[in-house]
This record gives C-alpha cells, structure tokens and sequence, in this order.
C-alpha cells in the first residue's frame, strides 16, 4: 500500500498473444450478450474468460453486492488473468469496493479497464496501491465504439506507443502541464470525496467527464472541488466528454469548458478543453496513474506518456 504522497507509480504488464483477461459487471446488469466484445478480444490473440456476474441479475445490479464482489475479488486472486474488464458502468462498484483484498493484486498488478462508475476502482487503486489502470471501452460499449478507439485500447493494453494531438473546439488556457493523470467521472469523483478511496489531487493532472447531469450541477460539483483545494495545487486539466447534459429554462448560461476556465483562472496550468474520452462512441483510451506531460495553446492539445 502507498502513501497518499507517493507519487511513484506501478505499471502493470503489457498484454501479448495467448494472454487470458477477465470480464465482470462489478455494477449494473448486462441486459444482453457481450458476443461483439468477446469476437474483439479473441480477435486480439486473447482468451477471454467471463465471470458469473456478467449472466447474473439482481434489481438493476449484475447480481447481488456478494456475488459482484466475489466475481471480481476472484479474477484479482487468479494471477494467470492479465487484465479485467468491466462490462459496463451503471451505478454499484462504490457498494462493494471495501468488501476487495487487493493484496493479491498488489503483488501481481493487472491491468484493470472501464470508465463511468468504474472511476471508483481507478481512484481506490490509485490511492491505495499505487497501480495504473485503462479508462476505455468497456464490453458493453464495444459495439457502438469507433475503430479509432477501439484502436487506442489495443495499443494501449499491448503497450504500443500512444500519444494525442487534437484541436479543440472551445477555448483552451494555454500552458504546459507535467504530472501523473487522474480522475475519470466527475459524479463518481465527489461521490467518493473524502473517502480512502480518493486520490490526492496535489501535483496532478485532472482528466474529468460526465453525462447526463444538469449544467447547473456540473457547476456546483466544480465548485465543491475547488472550495475544497483540490484544484489548487494541479499541474493541468483535461476536460473530457460531457454528454447528454440537460438544463432548465432559463438556461444556466454556461458551457462546462467555459465554467472550467473561469473556475480556475488564477491558476498558472493549462486547462484542455474537448478531449475525446466519455461518454462518446469515440472514446479513446488514456491511463490513469502513468505520468504525462500537458502541452496547450489556445486551440491545440498534445498529450504524451512519460
């Protein structure tokens, strides 16, 4: 287990041919198969092992709390899988994140992937253990993905080089920015605020996205960040994806790029607006807990692997 100040960070085995990965639904239910996932990953030259949570239903859960747990907690034990999915997002993983040993897991890292909910097993893994791990496409995702996404999880979990350059449509605030990149769903970040399972923002580089929340909510969970210092001491910010945003009438006003800069304004780093991770059929892959460099002017954004 690390410090909550130790910024070295562990980087799980790449992936090769013939390797065995796991896929668990450690939160909402799989409403149907995941046939076009799995095709993709054998597709790779990987064996493809599904837990029983994936087939499982309890309410809107893929089973009940004990057996979500048990299903990931054994793909964590088992040292021949090399990597875990998670099926989808949803709501559930924060229901059973204190109920994992992941002292297995510590000593054999693998590479854990998903995005949305899945925010809280990044940040818990982060924290604590000082591993990396994929935000990307998850099975259930898989088939309305873009090839070009799909692409960059391949690489990324095979260990080809990757890197970003996009020019943004909003904004930006230029700088450049060096620090190891966090963060993941803005909801999940200050649902699990103040808990063991939060990452310690200070050197950091903030990568945050959303869907379906309200304008006004974005701005208010912004602010609860802030006024809590956690925005203060970052080395940059990346602002994903916020998708499907509603609002009321009159409008709030504000765009979340807009509400970002102006935000943190009296900061020196950069803010990178329109970055192609979220909610999004294009939703390219980057690594939490694996150091970058931030490079921003005013429309363009390089984003490289330390």
């Amino acid at each position: 287990m690390v410090s909550k100040t130790d910024n070295r960070m562990k980087v799980p085995p790449f992936l090769k041919k013939r390797d065995r990965i796991g896929i668990v639904a450690p939160a909402g239910n799989i409403p149907g198969g995941l046939d076009d996932a799995i095709k993709l990953l054998e597709s790779w030259g990987l064996e493809v092992v599904v837990g029983k949570s994936v087939t499982s239903f309890f309410h809107q859960f893929a089973g009940d709390d004990e057996l979500r747990a048990l299903d990931l907690q054994n793909m964590l034990d088992d040292i021949s899988i090399k990597a875990v999915f998670a099926a989808r997002g949803g709501y559930g993983t924060v229901r059973i994140i204190d109920q994992i040993d992941f002292s297995i897991f510590g000593d054999h890292p693998k590479w854990i992937i998903g995005f949305s909910d899945i925010t809280v097993l990044h940040s818990h893994i982060q924290a604590l253990f000082g591993i990396a791990t994929v935000h990307g496409q998850m099975p259930l995702t898989i088939p309305d993905a873009t090839k070009t996404s799909l692409e960059t999880l391949r690489k990324t979990l095979f260990g080809e080089e990757l890197s970003y350059q996009y020019m943004s449509r909003d904004e930006n605030k230029a700088g450049y920015g060096e620090g190891i990149l966090t963060g993941g769903n803005l909801s999940i970040l200050l649902t699990i605020s103040g808990s063991v399972s939060e990452v310690d923002y200070n050197g950091k580089i903030l990568f945050i996205e959303d869907v379906g929340e309200y304008y006004y909510s974005i701005d208010r969970m912004l602010r609860m960040l802030k006024r809590a210092g956690k925005l203060k001491n970052l080395k940059g910010m990346i602002v994903g994806a916020f998708t499907a945003l509603k609002d009321r009438d009159p409008g709030f006003g504000f765009s979340v790029p807009e509400m970002v800069i102006d935000l943190v304004k009296e900061y020196e780093y950069p803010v990178a607006t329109d970055f192609p991770a979220g909610h999004i059929d294009n939703n390219k892959t980057i690594i939490l807990g694996k150091a970058v460099t931030l490079r921003v002017q005013e429309k363009s954004v390089t984003l490289n692997y330390i």
